[in-house]
């Protein structure tokens, strides 16, 4: 069977002190393998990239934001994965947003499939989430790291 095709966006919340604000998740089909990656999904029908992005923050985090505060995209890659059995190959465009490290992170916004399967969620600098080996992608740290200099400088 083909892969489904997503088109996603993806936020990267930033602190003033370089760190990025990550989710740790499993895939239902592999419960207690635990991950981290980052804030964002599938834009629904009519939205934008930067629409999506903060409606994928405050269903994952509770955490309200403006797309206005939205860096421009720093990176667009395209990926193939699995969820709950079933293969995507997902477009994911890449947005930073500066961000206070003593915000408050709540799941009570997941959608239904994401109940139970989005654990936790941290702040992580690139080097320490690299060091722990615990990224969805190889790349991840690679991204963060953009994004602070999206943000930052």
């Amino acid at each position: 069977m083909e892969p489904i095709p997503r088109v996603s966006a993806r936020v990267l919340p930033v602190c003033p002190e370089g760190e990025v604000l990550l989710l740790q998740d499993q895939d239902p089909t592999y419960p207690g393998v635990l991950r981290w990656g980052t804030i964002g999904g599938a834009l629904d029908p009519g939205e934008t990239h930067q629409q999506a992005a903060i409606r994928e923050m405050y269903e994952e985090t509770g955490l309200v934001g403006d797309p206005a505060a939205l860096t421009p995209p720093f990176h667009r890659s395209t990926n193939a994965f699995s969820w709950d059995g079933v293969s995507y190959v997902s477009d994911n465009t890449w947005f930073a947003l500066p961000m206070g490290r003593d915000v408050q992170v709540s799941f009570d916004h997941l959608v239904p499939e994401e109940v139970g399967n989005v654990v936790a969620a941290g702040w992580w600098t690139p080097e320490a989430l690299a060091a722990d080996g615990g990224a969805i992608a190889r790349d991840l740290p690679g991204l963060m790291t953009l994004a602070v200099e999206a943000v930052l400088g």
